[in-house]
């Protein structure tokens, strides 16, 4: 049917994967005279110096091995702000707007997009049941109590929709969040979309994904839903689950759909869910900031995924639609600035303007409720926090990005560290922005 329509703590599973459960970049940009700070970028002396100072800061304490931080009005080349090397190894490459990271759960909005463009074409609908695309979805069951039995179930009370899967409302399960028997299930049966390292580290679990978008599919809708579909926000696999049903109406792999419709019009063409061993030499290495376990002194970087050894080295079980990318701060920016020109980069229209207008919009169904979640207060639209006009995410190991559109400006941070809340830099980065722009009003 044709749709048009709009442990350890410190290597728990848990902590090191989880990304973006902190404010989206752009929604503290809010409220600040923008038409006086977009002119002020033109003006001499007037620049990101406190979002320098930052980079600085965060690098020169040797917190980080390097940063690089991309901003940009509108359409314009983004101001690129890079320190550090590659690695804390002698001799390492100087990190730069080219320098590859691991982007977690940053992919989520890129497959957000994705879904909107099909959705657009008239082969989704926004609205549209789940099982009409994947029928094994057709009779879902929910736990009686969330992270319970995983026997004692109810019927689900309405069916899962494309929306749902788009917003977290899904009712799916994550193991990286998940506490109950549910969590030793999703293990079970190979439904664990990410990867860390090749490392047999204490507590980190290393559960396998099973190979394959369409048996990742197929586990998972044998598993009972942690919640009624659309009844409340919950982080889930609902993004890496889209993977599948992007294959099936797109009919080609959800990989090569993912490089014809968006990187390769873009002009991302540094994005990868499989780094070739011909990019290495621009790869970063992933640390792991020392809790004080396994006598590590507490707030060293332990290197947890070295480039030259790294598993994005390796075949992914499938295309991780939800926690999967590789990508630069240059090729990052190419997709926010096409956002950002809804849906058009450098005169080439790559996606509908209505498409990422809907997407970038708040997208919750009116029955989901947002209380003492992540996004309390806030939006959600395709795989990104909405608020007061912006739209975005942040990752697993210290990267964010976002679109503002009241601003008109799009920015990206990337740096390399597990797990994310070991600094504050997803707020961190936001509050250098907002501080900047208001020196650029005032200026």
């Amino acid at each position: 049917m044709a749709y048009r329509e709009f442990d350890s703590p410190e290597f728990s599973r848990r902590s090191l994967l989880r990304g973006g459960a902190f404010l989206a970049a752009g929604a503290a940009l809010s409220g600040l005279p923008m038409g006086r700070a977009a002119l002020a970028q033109g003006m001499p002396g007037v620049g990101w110096t406190n979002v320098g100072a930052m980079v600085d800061e965060y690098v020169g304490e040797r917190k980080v091995a390097n940063m690089v931080a991309a901003l940009g009005w509108g359409m314009n080349d983004p101001v690129y702000i890079a320190r550090g090397n590659l690695s804390f190894a002698q001799g390492a490459p100087r990190a730069d707007a080219d320098s590859l990271y691991r982007i977690y759960s940053m992919t989520k909005p890129v497959t957000g997009m994705a879904t909107m463009m099909l959705i657009d074409d008239g082969k989704l609908g926004l609205d549209q049941p789940l099982a009409e695309v994947l029928p094994a979805f057709s009779n879902m069951k929910v736990q009686k109590t969330y992270d319970g039995s995983v026997t004692d179930l109810v019927p689900a009370e309405r069916p899962i929709t494309i929306r749902h899967l788009l917003t977290h409302t899904a009712g799916f399960g994550y193991s990286i969040v998940q506490k109950g028997p549910i969590r030793d299930q999703y293990a079970k049966y190979g439904i664990s979309p990410g990867q860390v390292s090749r490392m047999p580290l204490p507590g980190l679990g290393r559960d396998e994904a099973i190979r394959g978008l369409d048996k990742f599919a197929n586990n998972l809708a044998q598993m009972p839903l942690v919640l009624q579909p659309g009844a409340k926000w919950s982080y889930s696999v609902s993004l890496d689950l889209l993977g599948r049903v992007i294959e099936v109406a797109s009919g080609m792999p959800f990989d090569e759909f993912l490089r014809s419709a968006i990187f390769e019009p873009t002009g991302m063409n540094s994005t990868y869910f499989r780094l070739p061993s011909s990019e290495v030499d621009r790869f970063t290495t992933n640390y792991v900031i020392s809790d004080g376990s396994f006598g590590i002194p507490a707030g060293t970087p332990f290197p947890i995924d070295p480039a030259r050894s790294s598993v994005y080295l390796d075949d992914p079980a499938f295309p991780f639609g939800g926690a999967g990318l590789v990508s630069s701060a240059y090729d990052y920016d190419r997709f926010l600035r096409m956002l950002l020109g809804y849906g058009k980069i450098d005169g080439r229209r790559v996606m509908g303007e209505l498409a990422v207008r809907v997407g970038t919009s708040n997208l919750l169904p009116e029955t989901a409720v947002t209380k003492g979640t992540w996004v309390e207060g806030q939006g959600f639209g395709a795989g990104g926090r909405v608020t007061d006009g912006a739209y975005g995410w942040g990752g697993a190991a210290g990267t964010v990005g976002f679109v503002n559109y009241k601003a008109g400006l799009r920015g990206t941070l990337m740096t390399q560290y597990m797990p994310s809340e070991a600094y504050p830099i997803h707020s961190a980065f936001p509050d250098a922005v907002r501080a900047d722009l208001a020196s650029m009003a005032g200026a």
